[in-house]
């Protein structure tokens, strides 16, 4: 009688430490992938404020009469553009990841030939609410590696727990799926040319 109760100990204790690990195990798995959520939602944060900044500095670049044209509607364009893609932190798939880094990559080239192209123009260079918001654009630029660079991080602490046995079962019975995170945009690894 003592042997079979024993037993009974013994499996009921296995169980219930089985239990408490998967109660762990899933618990660790929601922790990671809200953190991977609000990361980037920090992202898109910063990236917003990149958008909100973009209308005033059009705006006092178009006070130069002689700028060009063209490099201001791309601006516009792109902005309009990166703003109207949103990704829901619980839809990252890799394609739409990829979409929106490419849209946010259209609109920093744009920027980057706006400020190229400010270089011509003295009276702009001069202008103290060009050079603010030239100077604030550049810190939001800063801060949205750093965002990406955070998001990357959530995601890899994610996806090691999410792999990682036995956690991974967990994870693959109640659908938490890898994430990608941020990659380098194609041609990066190639240093640009620089001719005089």
């Amino acid at each position: 009688m003592l042997r079979k109760n024993l037993g009974l100990f013994i499996f009921l204790g296995v169980i219930v430490i089985l239990f408490g690990m998967g109660c762990s195990g899933y618990n660790g798995l929601v922790n990671q992938d809200e953190n991977v959520k609000q990361s980037w939602n920090n992202v898109q944060s910063d990236y917003q404020r990149r958008a909100d900044l973009i209308p005033n500095l059009v705006a006092s670049v178009k006070g130069e009469a002689n700028f060009e044209k063209t490099t201001l509607e791309n601006v516009i364009a792109a902005r309009a553009s990166a703003t109207q893609m949103k990704v829901d932190a619980k839809d990252l798939t890799p394609e739409k990841l990829q979409q929106f880094q490419a849209n946010q990559g259209q609109l920093s080239q744009a920027l980057g030939r706006l400020m190229v192209v400010s270089e011509n123009y003295p009276n702009l260079k001069s202008n103290e609410a060009f050079r603010g918001l030239q100077a604030q654009l550049e810190g939001t630029e800063n801060r949205i590696k750093v965002s990406r660079n955070d998001f990357n991080a959530a995601v890899a602490e994610y996806n090691k727990q999410a792999r990682s046995f036995p956690i991974n079962l967990l994870a693959g019975a109640f659908g938490f799926k890898t994430k990608d995170g941020f990659k380098a945009d194609e041609g990066a690894s190639k240093a640009p040319e620089v001719k005089f």
